[in-house]
């Protein structure tokens, strides 16, 4: 080995000729003309340069060329295009320039030279020097085309493949065995069949089908492309089906959520004698992990390590980002440290998908952890790592350090833009990201959708609805990017954010009729602010628009329906949502559940949830606020008692302010007060504001005027300047007998500063919303109203409707006048032909005792249904009762 070494380095760096040699190659009569400036000879030239360029010395190389042209001398075509492969294998694009700039030296410029320097240029990364050269290249041959097109394939540039294919098809230049499958290739990842079955007739015809790589490829176009049923009879009928044949197809059934088929498929592998390999595993592994069953995927890399595979770093992305996707961020996160501690480095993707787990966690020392470690790897300036840091700085409101690997990205594409603008206006800087918004638009990467809607989010969602609207309008006009239904959207969410539901849905009403369709986002959006008694015919309206558009598949918009509907007064189509409904989940069963206690049908409720545990269904939480709700309805304490007792012991549930809320109404509607006190004083966590104020209504409703002084005074230390405990305290002390011992509030009284509180009510008559106050006498057929209230409370005070005593949150109508409730109730009769078989009133305030017997005697005396919500119930008035039960 060491003579070898000695001759390779004693070996002279160019041929050495014979002088005497050289000379005679010159006839005699030029004798006279050789000099100390003897031009080279193009052999010695040639075979200096292919030296230079076999030991790796292109700099060299480069610098003889240039001395080459000072010399007149000319390069062979080999020769030349040996530099541009020595540029390719060094891969630098500089030196393929300065060799470049030297193609003049070359004695004839041969198709495969220009084919040559296409392919240095693309395969050094100057894809945009390769096509200028393949456009001015005048003639294309069958290596000029793989050229372009193996370039555009390696960047991942599939429309431009399939553009280049049809380019070549007008040119008559047809591609051999080798070029069909990357074009084949190229149809598959852009989803482009049509194309790709043209590409395949066209392989038949060529007599190439036969190729395991051609039947390979166009297998993987029927299964990029979803079309199953065409993959498989492609490859059943391959007479040898290799390893790439069965992770194509298994790959194209895990695409489509088909996981059962394709572990099918991963166990006939097997029986065929075909040992799956690693990528076989990771489609599988991926394939669960898509569809969210990611305890099933983490089985099955255990026992791809049992079969003496070891995970590669794709496992192991696979898994992180299956878990972060499906909400258990933190197995995310110890997946990685596994990973790290197994010695699999972690790629770009890895590190993005845990960061994004932190973000969602908001967990601001693992993101440095991991930002630390993405640094030490070499990820600094990766523009997926960078997006992902961004958002998870800005969602933990470190908006420096977001800044500053936003400017450390040298290389920011659209999402880094948008990340650092959204985060901005999701943290109330909307400022801060008009800046950016400003800075972006004079950059080289333009605002899209994407920026425009978060800022109109960010103004909008901050109260700002001038300047939200503002560039809403500009958004077409000026930034020429068409408005999409995120854009609506934006709008819709802003304006019910900030309490203006009547513009959220005018809103939704213009989207319309711009033709824009509506999306599961803008239904679950508008459906909320339709839970209103006035608002059914507006649920009505949007039910239709899901059903248009086919979104009543879309679980949550159903059970939204289901909710609305009830809060809107109709719990039979509710119902009748929810026996339409395929599948269903907690929160189906929970919603019609809890729409029956809102309607006062404690039986039905208890059915329901009976027929749900059948099912197999345990109730959660928000079954057991209703379950504890129903029982206390039905005066069932003892059960009441059980259910709150179960949920803990049996079901692990530790109770939250709800549950103990259901628990005062419960004793409290039955007049079980003392226990009622003792529940709270009995409390792990401190009464709230509701408790006290459930008890102070249940010593109202029972006559307890001295326990109903402690629960106002309570609710006093809780809120000293609310007008209306402050209120309701007085109330309590005079009824008790003592108005003058009303400590807490007797600065109030004496300097009258307690305001008094003044009922609102709305009824919808004729399509038209009417607004009422008490006394309200402005409106022209005020008169005839006032006649119909008085009449028909003559009739009331004959008819005995008993009515216990309950809080009074208005001021008695001898002071200011007939209450809203009354007024809106008149309306209804007055400006009806006949008497209408519903009332739907929205009321601000508590109802009166007056007004609650008034409202049951006209449902007995008419024959109609009343539904009226008031601030602290709702109430279904029907033949002389009314769902509460007199307990509101």
């Amino acid at each position: 080995m060491e003579n070898l070494m000695v001759s390779m380095i004693s070996k002279p760096p160019v041929p050495i000729m014979n002088t005497q040699d050289t000379l005679s190659k010159f006839s005699p009569k030029n004798t006279s003309s050789i000099s100390s400036s003897v031009k080279p000879h193009p052999r010695i030239t040639d075979s200096h340069l292919n030296y230079l360029c076999k030991n790796g010395r292109l700099s060299e190389a480069v610098t003889a060329l240039e001395s080459i042209a000072q010399h007149g001398s000319k390069v062979r075509p080999k020769t030349f295009i040996n530099l541009l492969q020595s540029c390719i294998d060094s891969n630098s694009v500089t030196l393929g320039r300065q060799v470049h700039a030297h193609i003049n030296l070359v004695e004839e410029i041969t198709p495969f030279l220009e084919t040559k320097l296409v392919s240095m240029y693309a395969k050094c990364g100057s894809l945009r020097d390769a096509r200028k050269l393949f456009d001015e290249t005048r003639e294309k041959n069958l290596y000029t085309w793989s050229a372009i097109i193996g370039a555009y394939c390696r960047e991942h540039r599939w429309k431009e493949v399939v553009g280049f294919f049809y380019m070549m098809m007008e040119c008559n230049c047809v591609p051999d065995g080798f070029l069909l499958p990357k074009i084949l290739q190229a149809c598959g990842n852009c989803r482009d069949i049509e194309t790709g079955e043209l590409v395949y007739s066209l392989a038949v015809k060529c007599g190439v089908d036969s190729f395991p790589f051609v039947n390979n490829s166009i297998l993987a176009v029927y299964s990029k492309c979803g079309k199953l049923s065409l993959a498989r009879r492609c490859f059943e009928s391959m007479e040898k089906r290799d390893r790439v044949a069965w992770n194509t197809v298994i790959s194209g059934y895990c695409q489509i959520g088909e996981i059962e088929e394709a572990q099918r498929l991963f166990d006939a592998m097997y029986e065929e004698g075909i040992k799956p390999c690693l990528v076989t595993w990771n489609t599988l592994i991926a394939g669960y992990n898509q569809i969210g069953f990611c305890d099933v995927a983490m089985e099955l890399m255990k026992k791809m390590e049992s079969f003496g595979i070891n995970p590669d770093v794709v496992t192991w992305t696979s898994m992180i980002s299956g878990f972060a996707q499906n909400n258990r961020k933190n197995k995310a996160l110890d997946l990685l440290n596994k990973m790290i501690f197994a010695g699999v480095e972690p790629n770009g993707v890895t590190i993005s998908s845990a960061v994004s787990a932190c973000a969602s966690l908001q967990v601001l020392n693992q993101g440095l952890e991991i930002h630390a470690l993405a640094v030490k790897m070499g990820f600094a300036d990766d523009v997926l790592v960078g997006n992902s840091l961004i958002e998870m700085y800005s969602k933990c409101g470190e908006w420096e350090a977001a800044w500053k690997v936003f400017d450390a990205i040298s290389e920011q594409d659209i999402y880094s833009w948008n990340s650092m603008i959204g985060g901005y206006c999701q943290a109330g800087y909307c400022g801060k990201a008009n800046v950016l918004f400003m800075k972006m638009q004079k950059s080289e990467i333009q605002p899209n959708v994407i920026t425009w809607n978060n800022m109109i989010s960010g103004y909008i969602q901050n109260g700002d609805e001038d300047r939200a609207m503002d560039l809403f309008q500009r958004m077409e006009k000026d930034g020429k990017i068409k408005r999409d239904t995120a854009s609506w959207n934006s709008l819709i969410s802003g304006y019910l954010k900030i309490g203006q539901k009547d513009k959220a849905l005018s809103i939704f009403r213009q989207m319309q009729s711009c033709s824009i369709s509506p999306n599961s986002v803008t239904i679950l959006s508008v459906l909320p602010a339709c839970a209103s008694l006035v608002t059914l015919k507006k649920v009505k309206e949007i039910h239709g628009c899901v059903l248009r558009r086919n979104l009543e598949s879309v679980l949550s918009i159903s059970n939204s329906l289901i909710d609305t509907y009830a809060k809107s007064g109709n719990i039979g189509y509710s119902r009748t949502v929810f026996g339409g409904m395929l599948s269903k989940d907690f929160i189906t069963w929970n919603s019609l559940i809890g729409g029956y206690v809102l309607f006062g049908c404690s039986d039905a409720a208890l059915d329901l949830v009976d027929q749900m545990i059948m099912l197999g269904l345990k109730p959660n939480r928000s079954t057991f606020v209703s379950i504890i709700l129903a029982h206390s309805l039905a005066g069932m304490v003892d059960e009441g008692e059980r259910a709150f007792s179960s949920m803990i012991k049996d079901h692990q549930i530790i109770p939250s302010l709800e549950h103990y809320l259901a628990m005062i109404h419960l004793y409290g509607r039955s007049g079980k007060l003392k226990e009622a006190m003792e529940f709270i004083e009995n409390m792990p966590i401190k009464p709230d504001f509701s408790i006290w104020l459930a008890l102070l209504n249940a010593c109202f409703i029972h006559g307890n005027f001295g326990l109903a002084i402690h629960a106002g005074e309570s609710l006093l230390d809780l809120e000293p300047v609310n007008s209306m405990i402050q209120q309701l305290v007085l109330q309590a002390y005079t009824l008790c007998g003592k108005p003058g011992d009303a400590s807490k509030v007797k600065r109030f009284e004496k300097d009258n500063k307690v305001p008094k509180l003044i009922g609102h009510s709305w009824i919808e008559v004729k399509n038209v919303v009417h607004s009422f106050v008490a006394g309200d006498g402005s409106k022209s057929y005020s008169d005839h109203l006032f006649s119909w209230v008085e009449s028909i409370s003559k009739e009331v005070k004959a008819f005995d409707l008993h009515c216990g005593v309950c809080i009074e949150e208005e001021e008695r109508e001898e002071i200011i006048g007939v209450h809203s409730e009354k007024l809106a109730l008149a309306l209804a009769f007055v400006c009806a032909p006949s008497v209408p078989p519903s009332i739907r009133i929205v009321r601000n305030l508590r109802m009166c005792g007056d007004c609650h017997r008034m409202a049951k005697y006209i449902s007995m005396k008419y024959g109609c249904e009343i539904y009226l919500s008031d601030s602290k119930c709702f109430h279904h008035f029907k033949s002389g009762h009314c769902s509460c039960g007199d307990y509101w």
